[in-house]
């Protein structure tokens, strides 16, 4: 490869897949074909480039996105292959934040399924042009045209148009013919005849193909409509044209696992798909937004997509989007932090191959950046960073050693630092340490992650921020006395308890006239109902929302001090807040379902098992919106069941909206089993 490539001659390109329709052999085969490695790994045997995390050959699946460079003839191809699995959504989207175009592949035998939908929905959403490539085509069922037809009624709006047609299929599956050049080749690339049986076909579909060339430019349609026949190199610009402007989707055809139509997808990419110099990015200098073009001699933009933790440091992954990279320099990011910048890299996989410079719109890689993680920008101005998903599934952390206790803070960083999909926290209210993503196959890749850094681990479902208040109001009376056989203690308080709005917290209120309790014991009193409020009077949950007003007492001229008035403060709130109706309060999710039509009645009546009270219903192209509240106690694994319920096709978001009183039936089972918990410990 060589050191350097022009902007021109550079494809960023997200290959994005349902999980097992073949990209990583795809990705395996190109590499091959191209000479970069001398044999071709297989992920049966654990030996592929782009797949070298332990976790992905123990899984057989591919988990992060990996760059995989290579040369066809004299352009660099940045290709990025993506997990398929859905879990990993987010670094679907970090690739295609940096990529140009993309390669949507389709399996054959099983046509568009629901991964090949969201992975067109991602692309759709950053308007990227793509190419669709239909894999498999040598398996005992692969059926073209069916799959032909699953592409147009799932994708109805867009202009799907085979650039290729193949020649058999399943196992007589021997070749393809290229619309583009009228000519027919077989498994080895080699040229042969159309078969006779095609012809009509054939004709059909290149009829259709010069028509839609023409489209994309307004001297090819002259020419076409004049009856004259367009050039191989007119069809590929015409086509250029229109998959650039989004009018039109191109279909290949081939077998990643035999490799037929690999060298004419590559070639494709290079034809089809645009190069990082017409592209422009988001980015801000100051308070300024400027709009960054792919410049040699713009102001340096380095934006870091990607973070790869190991054991021994970090890998920072990199798109130029302004002026050239050098390596062995100083930088600053946008918070103004020096980096001290070492030998520069292009990563392919986990092997390192240094190089001097990368023009506007190559991919690179730096190791071991002090300061700089995903998400920020190296050098004059920051790029805009990607959106990552909400999180919809979240699991307690639970160190099997005390010993790995203090440093499971660090090392989540770390993880969160390569996954910004995942987030975690610490929480005050259920006092724990928690970690959220997009679902259990995600949290366990990230207790997998924590362990190979040091950190074992269990998962397990977290605690409900419940949190207690009263609906009435009630009065309790408490003494306090004690006699040790020196000076006493003696303290007593009469207090009210009643609600106040709902957010409001704790208020403290004195009503005490003539003396009966001295204004110096109302801190102790305070302090004393405040012990109550963190563990809770009926379940051991966060007490909200109450006002405590002292309205009586005694003291004792001798025996009356702190302690005593924080004791009798303390019981007789307690008593008294027995007494006040009590509830329990659960957080309320609003939750947005979106899900294709044939599933909703499934979800409606599901969402009534939850409790969940629906607010609304749209229809958003061919899927129903449901907006509902939901208590979060149902939510603990709905991503997972969702997925279950929908055959994968719904997907969820969900934000904190407000708390609620459980109904009573429920509470009493949460008390009972913190009963149970308490007497435990």
């Amino acid at each position: 490869m060589k050191k350097s490539y022009p902007t021109s001659a550079i494809r960023n390109v997200a290959l994005l897949s349902h999980s097992s329709a073949g990209k990583t052999t795809i990705s395996e085969a190109l590499l091959h074909m191209a000479g970069v490695t001398k044999r071709q790994g297989r992920v049966e045997d654990h030996n592929t480039v782009s797949d070298f995390d332990p976790e992905e050959q123990r899984r057989g699946i591919s988990i992060n996105m990996t760059v995989l460079p290579f040369d066809w003839k004299g352009t660099k191809i940045n290709l990025i292959d993506t997990p398929g699995y859905l879990d990993f959504v987010g670094d679907v989207r970090s690739a295609l934040h940096v990529s140009d175009g993309a390669v949507i592949v389709v399996d054959a035998v099983s046509g568009v399924e629901v991964g090949t939908e969201l992975m067109w929905d991602e692309v759709e959403a950053r308007g990227l042009p793509r190419l669709l490539f239909v894999n498999k085509m040598d398996r005992d069922t692969a059926r073209f045209r069916r799959t032909m037809d699953s592409l147009n009624q799932t994708f109805p709006d867009a202009k799907i148009v085979p650039v290729q047609l193949p020649i058999g299929e399943g196992e007589s599956f021997a070749g393809f013919v290229s619309l583009v050049t009228r000519k027919a080749y077989d498994e080895k690339g080699n040229p042969r005849e159309i078969p006779s049986e095609m012809a009509d076909e054939v004709d059909e579909a290149i009829f259709e193909l010069m028509e839609s060339a023409a489209e994309g430019d307004d001297e090819l349609i002259m020419k076409y409509l004049d009856g004259e026949e367009l050039t191989v190199d007119e069809v590929w610009h015409g086509l250029k044209a229109m998959v650039g402007a989004g009018q039109m989707v191109p279909v290949l055809v081939g077998s990643a696992h035999s490799g037929v139509g690999l060298s004419a997808l590559a070639n494709a990419i290079v034809e089809l798909l645009p190069s990082p110099e017409g592209a422009t990015a988001s980015a801000s200098k100051g308070d300024e937004t400027v709009e960054l073009n792919a410049d040699q001699n713009g102001p340096l933009a380095v934006y870091i997509f990607k973070t790869v933790v190991d054991p021994y440091g970090s890998t920072s992954l990199f798109r130029v989007y302004s002026g050239a990279m050098h390596g062995d320099q100083r930088l600053h990011n946008q918070r103004g932090e020096e980096e001290r910048i070492g030998p520069l890299f292009v990563l392919r996989g986990k092997e390192q191959v240094q190089v001097d410079e990368l023009a506007p719109g190559d991919i690179g890689a730096l190791a071991k950046l002090s300061h700089s993680h995903t998400g920020d920008t190296l050098g004059e101005v920051a790029v805009q960073g990607q959106t990552m998903p909400s999180p919809t599934y979240s699991a307690a952390l639970f160190p099997k050693n005390q010993s790995d206790v203090d440093k499971l803070s660090s090392t989540l960083h770390r993880i969160v630092m390569e996954d910004p999909s995942l987030t975690w926290i610490r929480r005050e209210d259920t006092h724990q340490m928690v970690l959220a993503g997009q679902g259990d196959t995600h949290l366990d890749v990230a207790r997998h992650r924590l362990e190979r850094l040091g950190v074992a681990v269990d998962l397990e479902t977290p605690r409900v921020a419940y949190k207690e208040t009263v609906m009435g109001q009630a009065t309790s009376r408490y003494r306090h006395k004690k006699q040790t056989g020196g000076a006493g203690q003696f303290g007593e308080v009469e207090l009210r308890v009643e609600p106040t709005e709902r957010g409001d917290g704790f208020d403290y209120g004195w009503e005490v006239f003539g003396g009966a309790v001295s204004q110096g014991f109302r801190p102790s009193i305070e302090k004393g109902i405040r012990q109550m409020l963190d563990g809770g009077v009926i379940a051991g949950y966060p007490v909200v929302d109450v006002r405590a007003v002292v309205t009586d007492g005694k003291e004792h001229p001798v025996d009356s001090k702190d302690i005593a008035f924080q004791i009798a403060g303390r019981n007789a709130f307690r008593d008294a807040f027995r007494n006040a109706r009590p509830v329990l309060l659960e957080p309320i999710y609003n939750v947005s379902v979106t899900i294709p039509d044939q599933y909703l009645g499934d979800v409606m009546g599901d969402l009534n098992t939850r409790r969940g009270r629906v607010s609304g219903m749209q229809q958003v192209g061919n899927k129903s919106v449901v907006e509902a509240q939901v208590p979060e106690s149902s939510l603990l694994r709905y991503a997972v069941e969702l997925r279950s319920m929908t055959q994968g096709h719904g997907q969820f978001t969900m934000e904190f909206d407000h708390y609620d009183a459980v109904p009573d039936y429920i509470a009493q089972e949460i008390i009972a089993e913190a009963k149970i918990e308490h007497h435990d410990d």
